[in-house]
């Protein structure tokens, strides 16, 4: 065959650059300007996102938690196979000691991005105590 025919997926071009695969190259330099605004709603997206994964965590600590309760009972309730329940219901409250911590961790961050929110917002607010 004396003309190589090429099957592309998405394009058929039939001059195609070897070097470059058929495409251009150039350089694009952008100027990133930030202002108080952008970095407003970026705080208070990032926010958002932490009061999201506290929920998670704090639906986990109560999920793991309540399976750890269910192997309790099940341990009192199915004496032959008591030690496997017992030690189900160890990892499940473990688990539930981790979701919690994790929770316990969103919710500061959530803290920290309110707090530098309205310091970029210029509205802090005057507290007595804190």
């Amino acid at each position: 065959m004396a003309e190589e025919k090429r099957h592309h997926l998405f394009h058929h071009k039939k001059d195609e650059d070897e070097t470059t695969g058929g495409y251009t190259e150039e350089t694009v330099t952008t100027e990133v300007v930030t202002t108080a605004q952008d970095e407003y709603d970026s705080y208070k997206k990032e926010e958002k996102q932490h009061k999201h994964k506290q929920h998670l965590g704090e639906a986990g600590a109560l999920a793991a938690g309540a399976f750890a309760l269910y192997e309790k009972h099940e341990a009192k309730k199915d004496p032959e196979n008591a030690h496997r329940h017992k030690i189900t219901e160890e990892i499940a409250a473990t688990a539930a000691v981790g979701a919690g911590g994790y929770a316990f961790h969103e919710h500061h961050e959530k803290k920290k991005d309110h707090k530098s929110a309205e310091e970029v917002s210029g509205e802090k607010k005057h507290h007595l105590f804190g």
